[in-house]
C-alpha cells in the first residue's frame, strides 16, 4: 500500500473521531434528534446553511447554542419580526465623536457578524429584511454603503420556521430557499425522549457541552472533505437525481412528470456532492458511495422542488415524491 493511502486512512480516522467527539458533547444538551444533529454537522463542515422546521420548544435554539460551545465559536441569535430592518441584521454606519472631538462616521456591526447565527423564525421578517441575508448566506460577506465586509470563517446560518403558525409570516423567496444546503424537519420527541428532556432541564437550563474543536479545525476538516474522490458514475447519478426533478425534461422519471411542478436548481447537485463527501468521511470512507447520495436526497431536495396538485390530492408529501424519484433513478 502506498504511503499516501496510509496517510489518508489516518486522516479519515481522525476526522471520524473528531465528529464523534462533537456528537458526544452535543448529547449532553440535546436529547434525540440524531439525524438532525448529523446533518447539521455535515452542513457546517461542508460550508452550507440549514433551514430547520419545527414547532416551538423542540430545542432548536438550545442545539445551536450548544453547537457554538462545542465548536468554540461565537454564537449570535436574531429574532426575526415584521418590524426588523436590514440594518438591524447587518449593522449600520453611525456618526460618533473621535478622541479629538470631531464627528466621524464608523460602522457598527450587526448580529450577523458571528460564526454561528441563529435566524429565529426567519419567515416573520419582511422580504426587504430577508433579502439582507442573501449575500451573506451565499458569499459570506456584507455590503453596507460602498464598503464590503468579509465575515470570519467558518460561517453558518441556521434559520428556523414554525410550520404550524403561518399568520403574519412572509414565505421565503425561492432565491433564498436555494441558499440553504439542507432543509431539516425537527420532529416532536418520543415519550422517553420527553422524559429525558424534562429531567435534564430540571437540573439546569444552561448548556453543559465542552469545547472539543475550534474554527481552524473545522476549516481543516472542510479542506480534507473537499479532496474526497467521487467516481464519475456517482457524480452522474447525483446529477440525474437533480435533473430528474424537472418534469419538462424528456429523461425525467415518471414520478417527476406526474407529481412535480417545479424542479431543483444546479445548486442541489453541488450540495449533494459536497455534503456526500463529508458524510463519507464521517462514516470512515475516503470515497463517496451511492448510499451517501441517497441518504442526503431528502434534506437537499425537499425545499428545492414544488409538488403539484396531483401529489397533494393523492396525499403524497414532498419526501414521498423524493423517495419515488430515488427509486426510479437508475444507477449506472
Amino acid at each position: 500500500m502506498k504511503q499516501v493511502n496510509l496517510e489518508n486512512i489516518e486522516k479519515v480516522k481522525k476526522f471520524s473521531e473528531t465528529v464523534k467527539l462533537i456528537k458526544d458533547e452535543l448529547r449532553k444538551d440535546v436529547v434525540g434528534q440524531n439525524e438532525i444533529v448529523d446533518n447539521i454537522i455535515i452542513a457546517i463542515i461542508g460550508g452550507g446553511n440549514v433551514l430547520l422546521e419545527g414547532i416551538p420548544g423542540v430545542g432548536k435554539t438550545r442545539l445551536v447554542r450548544s453547537l457554538g460551545r462545542t465548536l468554540s465559536l461565537p454564537f449570535s441569535r436574531i429574532q426575526f419580526t415584521p418590524d426588523l430592518m436590514p440594518s438591524d441584521v447587518t449593522g449600520t454606519n453611525v456618526i460618533e465623536k473621535d478622541e479629538n472631538g470631531k464627528m466621524v462616521s464608523s460602522f457598527r456591526k450587526g448580529p450577523i457578524f458571528a460564526n454561528l447565527v441563529l435566524a429565529d423564525e426567519i419567515n416573520r421578517a419582511t422580504p426587504k429584511t430577508q433579502s439582507a441575508m442573501l449575500e451573506v448566506m451565499q458569499e459570506h460577506k456584507i455590503t453596507v454603503g460602498n464598503t464590503t465586509y468579509k465575515l470570519d470563517e467558518p460561517f453558518f446560518v441556521l434559520a428556523t420556521e414554525n410550520p404550524v403558525e403561518q399568520d403574519g409570516t412572509y414565505p421565503l423567496p425561492e432565491a433564498q430557499m436555494d441558499r440553504f444546503v439542507f432543509k431539516l424537519v425537527m420532529k416532536f420527541p418520543s415519550d422517553d425522549e420527553l422524559v429525558d428532556i424534562v429531567n435534564m432541564t430540571q437540573i439546569t437550563l444552561d448548556e453543559t457541552a465542552n469545547a472539543v474543536v475550534n474554527g481552524p479545525t473545522i476549516l481543516e476538516m472542510r479542506s480534507l472533505a473537499s479532496q474526497v474522490p467521487v467516481i464519475d458514475e456517482v457524480t452522474r447519478y447525483a446529477v440525474r437525481l437533480v435533473s430528474g426533478t424537472h418534469a419538462e425534461l424528456a429523461s425525467s422519471p415518471a414520478s417527476a412528470k406526474k407529481y412535480i411542478k417545479y424542479g431543483a436548481s444546479p445548486r442541489a447537485a453541488q450540495a449533494l456532492i459536497t455534503c456526500a463527501k463529508v458524510r463519507a468521511l464521517i462514516n470512515g470512507n475516503y470515497n463517496v458511495s451511492y448510499e451517501d447520495i441517497d441518504a442526503l436526497a431528502r434534506p437537499v431536495l425537499r425545499h428545492r422542488i414544488k409538488i403539484n396538485y396531483t401529489a397533494v390530492n393523492e396525499k403524497l408529501t414532498t419526501d414521498d415524491v423524493i423517495d419515488l424519484l430515488v427509486k426510479e433513478t437508475k444507477r449506472k
